[in-house]
């Protein structure tokens, strides 16, 4: 069955668009300066074109490189790619401060739908269908009775440990998808979204979360980790370019490179940022629940 476009009837939307709504998630521009499609895509032979996000990104690293005081070997590729690099690492390992939310009309019968890339590679779940706890008792009737009791006698409203909660939000996750309306979805080839059940009404929402970085909003501190992580790659790069020569003759008996260095040096502070993203950063897994 071939995938279908989801659509918004309703007027449901994007977090991440300039309109919080629009007729598909196709159409809609994004906020922001980042466009994640275009992330590690650039060649030589394209026109190196630095947005305003990136532009604050590449002065960081030529001005803590020297320049224009001392003369810095990178080309605007070469610095655009160092950009690329630390933005990409930072999306990948996004808490929940980068939370995005997207929502679509599902049609009736269809359950594979095509999303936007940025979507797909930052996707952390999908809600579909609205009822997460299908309980149809009514307050006072014995099966509601049952069911309240059934909680209070596991304590699951007391203190406990964090092991505890974290198999508490298990097995609600599969209570949810065992006895309520709470469906199912897979990602298909990186490009397609499939939910299931497959939907019988129209419309049906679909409400998705994934991460996105908007350089609009970040936080300055993350900013900075995206300047210092480009600052450690672009030091990567210009290590191997002076590597090639270990001196170059000159009339007062040469200059020697500080290539290796540079590239030693490059390597131990993409380490300490790395921990730094993971220690005090991205949000420890144990706590993750959705």
């Amino acid at each position: 069955m071939p995938a279908a476009t989801p659509d918004f009837s309703l007027g449901y939307g994007n977090s991440l668009a300039d309109k919080t709504y629009g007729p598909t998630l196709y159409d809609q521009s994004l906020k922001g300066e980042i466009i994640a499609s275009s992330l590690n895509n650039a060649t030589l032979a394209d026109v190196v074109e630095f947005s305003g996000f990136e532009t604050i990104i590449k002065d960081y690293v030529l001005g803590s490189l020297g320049h224009p005081v001392v003369r810095v070997e990178l080309t605007p590729f070469q610095l655009k790619i160092c950009v690329d690099e630390a933005v990409s690492k930072l999306s990948y390992h996004a808490p929940m401060w980068m939370n995005q939310f997207a929502c679509f009309d599902a049609s009736a019968g269809m359950n594979l739908y095509e999303l936007p890339t940025y979507i797909l590679n930052n996707l952390d779940y999908v809600v579909y269908k609205k009822s997460l706890l299908s309980m149809t008792y009514q307050t006072g009737s014995l099966e509601f009775d049952f069911f309240i009791k059934y909680f209070q006698d596991n304590f699951l409203f007391k203190d406990f440990a964090v092991s505890d909660f974290n198999i508490m939000q298990i097995f609600l996750e599969t209570t949810r998808k065992i006895l309520s309306q709470d469906g199912s979805w897979d990602v298909i080839n990186n490009q397609y979204l499939q939910i299931y059940p497959r939907p019988v009404l129209t419309p049906d929402p679909v409400i998705l979360q994934y991460r996105a970085i908007d350089s609009a909003t970040i936080h300055p501190y993350y900013k900075n980790w995206i300047q210092r992580y480009s600052l450690a790659a672009s030091k990567g790069v210009l290590g191997q370019i002076r590597g090639k020569y270990a001196s170059l003759p000159s009339p007062g008996g040469g200059a020697v490179l500080n290539g290796s260095a540079l590239q030693a040096e490059a390597e131990r502070e993409k380490a300490l940022l790395v921990e730094q993203l993971m220690t005090e950063i991205e949000e420890p897994p144990v706590f993750t629940a959705y």
